[in-house]
């Protein structure tokens, strides 16, 4: 049949539904048959088979195509329509027919199934990036009001303008995640900051300041900020080497102020709300009115174009320090941060006298590092190096989380339902995702957490595919009959074979070539979701069979029915360290595309 059989069999099957009865949804049929030609590679209706049938319900449609639930019976009905139109033109045998129609029948309760998953997680990806966008643009989520009318005004714009915001949101957010941590009990944290110097300062200055007549800027007088000091013991000024913080007070006074701890009303000072929850014994409370607090004296606000001396530059860039310990998992020294600090300052800052604001940088960087030690944020650990403290680690995550961050936390992910744990995973390291794994588990049935599982694997992409089935196969063979049933899914029926197998059980069996081949490419495409392809290419040759039987194996690949075989064949072109092998990966891929 020539290229254009879409369209010729879409006018015919027009004709054809006109003559029984009409009432043909005209799009959807030629969206099936689009799907036949392109994603299945048929080169005619009529090549449709039983297999085919139960492969575009179950795997090609779900992944194509962004459908609703309420969907599902105007799609099976166009099938149907579309086989008894192949009956009656006499384009399949009458027997065939019947075994097609016969197909949609048995996969149309499982295809409702796999289209509803699919539906759900679209339209929570869907609220999630729009959540993600109104936050980015400072809309409260708690204002119905403003949400209606962000809303309005998003949906008002053109389709590629739309499309490139979201594009540009989600390209950040993948760039705003930080590493896993722990933390300690509430409790604990609440301690550390009834503990804190900032806190016992903050708090004194609030009650010191009571009544207090201001400037017209709402500071102290000359005269009550040195009374100030000597009431605080902040009367000597804090030095090293070069530098001396002399605003040390000043920074206090505003960070109270933008925290509420102090009010500033008809030029007097006076205790605000705030001031209550750092003196609360409720621990929620205290630490709901000493996050502010932290906010707004761990990194200062200075204009650049006031023309900064060292230390207040310093205090601008303190955010990246903070987020450097973050992520690390071992301290680190006190140089390293400062390298790493000067390189910033480098590229951020046109400095006058580079050389000599250098040492005034490191000075100035170590008489904050010591600030961020007193206020118990910063601790020496290790053969001398920094790290968070408990409480810095929490205050450092709140104020991530508040920017946007994914910033996962050790045991977050227990209660999680089986998709979370898959999503959630993707962020951890091997110890700590060990860690959510056994926690998971714990608290589940096997069973219910198998089939939990292979329903991820069923609606989920290859990612989300490998990360359940590493799952699945720390559950034990009470799970077995669970693992049974679900052989019957195409997606799910290599990775089902392989844990029957591992789990001992009888009705256990070796995986085909074809499953194999299956299996290495979706796991390598997994790979590619969240790894740069030269990683994933040497994650995956790990497991490779080596040069000769890999060379046969590539040839093989391109046959191979999943999706993403043409990428994976690229990958394997462009970073195989061999050159024939990567030649042949080049080959096989195009191939791949070239029969589809």
């Amino acid at each position: 049949m020539a290229d254009n059989w879409v369209e010729t069999t879409a006018g015919e099957l027009r004709l054809w539904a006109d003559e029984h009865g009409g009432g043909l949804d005209e799009q959807g049929a030629r969206l099936l048959l689009d799907l036949v030609r392109e994603e299945m590679g048929l080169g005619a209706p009529e090549e449709l088979t039983p297999e085919g049938v139960r492969e575009l319900l179950l795997e090609v449609f779900p992944e194509s195509v962004v459908a609703g639930a309420e969907e599902v019976p105007a799609v099976l009905d166009t099938l149907r329509r579309l086989v008894a139109f192949l009956r009656d033109t006499r384009a399949v045998p009458a027997p065939r027919a019947a075994e097609l129609a016969a197909e949609i029948e048995r996969s149309a309760p499982a295809f409702a199934e796999v289209v509803a998953a699919a539906d759900t997680a679209e339209r929570q990806v869907a609220a999630e990036v729009i959540a993600g966008l109104m936050r980015a643009d400072g809309v409260p989520l708690d204002d119905q009001g403003a949400v209606e009318a962000w809303v309005a005004e998003f949906e008002a714009l053109p389709e590629d303008e739309r499309y490139a915001r979201t594009e540009e949101y989600l390209r950040q957010t993948e760039e705003l995640v930080v590493p896993p941590v722990r933390l300690p009990a509430e409790g604990e944290l609440a301690a550390a900051v009834r503990a804190s110097e900032l806190t016992g300062r903050a708090v004194a200055l609030a009650e010191w300041a009571d009544g207090r007549a201001l400037t017209e800027h709402d500071q102290l007088t000359e005269a009550d900020a040195e009374a100030a000091r000597d009431a605080l013991g902040m009367k000597l000024t804090r030095g090293y080497a070069q530098v001396e913080d002399e605003g040390a007070l000043e920074r206090l006074w505003w960070a109270a102020v933008e925290a509420e701890v102090i009010s500033v009303a008809d030029g007097a000072a006076g205790p605000g709300p705030a001031l209550e929850g750092l003196r609360s014994a409720d621990d929620a409370a205290l630490l709901a009115a000493w996050l502010p607090l932290f906010d707004a004296v761990v990194v200062p606000e200075h204009d650049p174009e006031d023309g900064l001396d060292a230390m207040e530059l310093v205090q601008n860039e303190m955010t990246g320090v903070l987020i450097h310990l973050y992520e690390q998992e071992e301290p680190t020294s006190p140089h390293d941060l400062l390298q790493a600090l000067r390189e910033h300052v480098g590229e951020s800052y046109d400095l006058s006298d580079e050389d000599a604001m250098s040492g005034l940088v490191a000075d100035a960087f170590l008489l904050e590092l010591g600030a961020l030690q007193e206020w118990g944020i910063v601790e020496v650990a290790g053969d001398g190096g920094r790290a968070l403290t408990p409480l810095g680690v929490w205050g450092v995550r709140e104020l991530l989380l508040a920017d946007g961050f994914t910033a996962p936390l050790v045991g977050d992910l227990a209660d999680a339902s089986a998709a979370g744990l898959v999503e959630g995973l993707t962020w951890h390291r091997p110890d700590t995702a060990d860690e959510e794994i056994a926690g998971w588990l714990a608290s589940r049935d096997a069973k219910d957490a198998a089939a939990d599982l292979l329903d991820v694997m069923r609606t989920g992409g290859p990612g989300a595919r490998n990360l359940a089935a590493a799952v699945l196969h720390r559950i034990g063979p009470e799970a077995a009959p669970v693992v049974r049933a679900a052989r019957e899914h195409p997606l799910v029926s290599p990775y089902a074979v392989l844990w029957l197998n591992a789990a001992g059980d009888p009705s256990g069996r070796e995986l085909a070539r074809e499953e194999y081949l299956w299996v290495f490419v979706d796991t390598v495409a997994g790979m590619l979701e969240t790894a740069e392809p030269a990683d994933a290419v040497e994650a995956a040759l790990a497991d490779a069979p080596p040069g000769p039987e890999l060379l046969v194996m590539i040839d093989e690949l391109w046959r191979t029915h999943h999706d993403d075989v043409a990428d994976v064949l690229e990958a394997l072109g462009d970073h195989h360290p061999d050159k024939a092998t990567a030649k042949a990966a080049r080959t096989a891929a195009y191939k791949a595309r070239s029969s589809r």
